[in-house]
């Protein structure tokens, strides 16, 4: 695979439980790219990011994300291939009853990080990334939901990732706020990080524009 190309996929089939949610999906993702995967809510955005964290498992087809075959991925790989990508859910999932530095270090030290001064340093460049750091000391119940998706974003960019996945990451927030993570978002890829964005928000793609794929009718689109 070439190495621009980060995500390679041919034939495949994303299936949740008996349904195939996405037939025959074939995708490139080269390095650098924003891309949104738009469609209605059930037409499969979150199921085909969640192939590429191996959340939802690939049995047809040929699917790579980096070196890492999809169909033939070990259980010990897992964990590096997730080292490589940052997710932001829609949802947060931050730890609520810990301050914001403690969700962050707890990420750190859960993928091998060790010395301490060195987790404090890059707690402090993930906050100063996006915005949020004088709130460190914070607890997520403080915080307002784009607060809340803006920490969530640095936890994301902890490991600095090779690709971002954003599933739905504007869907609990107000349009003002939500527009504010998008541009984060798009900042982030100025940075080199690859961006892969799900949204059925139209007026994103219009104010910031990137490459568009669209969920129906159980196809991906271009």
């Amino acid at each position: 695979m070439d190495e621009d190309i980060l995500i390679q996929y041919k034939g495949v089939d994303v299936c949740r439980e008996e349904f195939t949610v996405l037939h025959n999906l074939n995708l490139e993702v080269h390095k650098g790219e924003f891309v949104y995967i738009i469609g209605k809510v059930g037409s499969g955005k979150s199921s085909l990011l969640k192939t590429m964290y191996n959340d939802v498992p690939v049995f047809v087809g040929t699917a790579r994300i980096f070196e890492y075959d999809l169909t033939r991925l070990k259980s010990k790989q897992i964990p590096f291939l997730r080292r490589r990508l940052g997710i932001v859910f829609q949802d947060f999932q931050l730890l609520i009853d810990r301050s914001v530095e403690e969700n962050l270090a707890f990420v750190l030290k859960s993928t091998g990080w060790k010395n301490k001064p060195q987790i404090d340093d890059r707690i402090k460049e993930v906050l100063d990334q996006v915005g949020m750091s004088n709130k460190g000391y914070k607890m997520p119940h403080e915080l307002s939901g784009g607060e809340q998706q803006r920490i969530v974003m640095a936890r994301a960019l902890l490991n600095y990732p090779d690709i971002i996945l954003a599933d739905e990451p504007t869907g609990n927030l107000d349009p003002e706020t939500g527009s504010e993570i998008v541009k984060l978002l798009h900042s982030i890829r100025e940075s080199g990080t690859t961006v892969l964005m799900s949204t059925h928000n139209l007026g994103f793609v219009k104010s910031y524009p990137g490459r568009i794929l669209k969920c129906e009718n159980n196809r991906l689109i271009e």
